[in-house]
């Protein structure tokens, strides 16, 4: 198994890298990517850890090196969120990056299964897969926006606020990556009651976890521990899948729905990426509610992804 890293040298890219490291099955590679001049240096730190994991450094020229034969490219690069920030003040300088790595995968592992993290998630998912059908190699199965983040967030908090076993919760988060379009189903939390209050406030706190993060670190930077984490999470599942386990995850990705051309769903994943996509359950009037207001939104950030590989 070969996992090439796009942004390696980052705070999400670093953290990323070391869970891999330390995670990945014997006998997979790590390629690590980035611009920056430190990645050789990463590459090296990280190749003195004692695992079956044979990692290589990339710098800028060495994109094609880096992706030769990977069959999963995770996509941290870009700049992160500041104070004051919103996802879409990223949008202008993170859709230029995402494109470009995403043409260099379409030309060296077209077959690749491709997770973005790079925010906003809901427009640069969109941008992928329009650079991807230009390139004449999209496969709706094997692009992932990669919201997990947001699923091991919620279960954090309400196993916080409710005294449980964070291991044993199980928080299904639908919709999108930013704000309101982040969706967690309350409703389903299975052996838990929830007052109305508890349900605006939780999922008030889980859809700003982000801003939480950013505002704490005071100008320092945005979620990269959580986020290399959850993104770690989300590939060891994938990878998991890709060796025969049946493995449920929360993504973004493309669904035939009324929804949006890319939603958060439960999806089972398998040899070939989405093996199934699973309906999501009864909604609350809360979430239905709250998911009929974020619709427009969604699809807004789409459309701003087309509109920018599409003219």
């Amino acid at each position: 198994m070969k996992v090439a890293v796009l942004g390696a040298a980052g705070g999400i890219g670093q953290a990323l890298s070391l869970l891999l490291k330390t995670q990945l099955p014997a006998g997979s590679a790590l390629a690590l990517y980035d611009v920056a001049p430190v990645v050789p240096g990463v590459a090296v730190d990280l190749s003195h850890i004692p695992t079956d994991v044979k990692v290589s450094g990339h710098g800028k020229d060495d994109l094609a090196d880096a992706l030769q034969g990977a069959n999963i490219v995770l996509i941290p690069a870009g700049v992160p969120r500041k104070p004051g920030m919103d996802r879409s003040d990223l949008f202008n300088i993170n859709a230029g990056i995402v494109k470009n790595l995403i043409e260099a995968i379409a030309d060296n592992c077209p077959d690749a299964c491709i997770g973005i993290i790079t925010n906003p998630v809901n427009t640069t998912v969109a941008i992928a897969a329009e650079t991807l059908k230009a390139k004449g190699v999209y496969n709706k199965n094997k692009l992932f926006g990669v919201t997990t983040l947001d699923v091991i967030r919620a279960e954090t908090f309400v196993a916080e606020a409710k005294g449980l076993n964070v291991a044993s919760v199980h928080v299904p988060v639908i919709g999108g990556h930013s704000g309101t379009t982040i969706l967690p189903l309350l409703s389903q939390v299975e052996g838990v009651e929830f007052s109305d209050e508890e349900v605006a406030s939780l999922t008030h706190r889980i859809q700003n976890a982000g801003t939480e993060v950013v505002e704490a670190k005071a100008g320092g930077g945005s979620a990269t521990l959580s986020m290399g984490q959850a993104a770690a999470r989300f590939c060891l599942s994938l990878v998991a899948a890709m060796r025969g386990d049946n493995v449920v995850e929360y993504t973004y990705v493309q669904v035939d729905s009324d929804d949006a051309v890319f939603f958060a769903h439960p999806v089972r994943l398998g040899a070939n990426g989405v093996e199934e996509i699973l309906p999501y359950g009864k909604l609350s009037a809360y979430e239905q509610k709250a998911k009929e207001d974020m619709l427009g939104g969604l699809r807004g950030d789409i459309q701003m992804g087309v509109d920018f590989v599409n003219g």
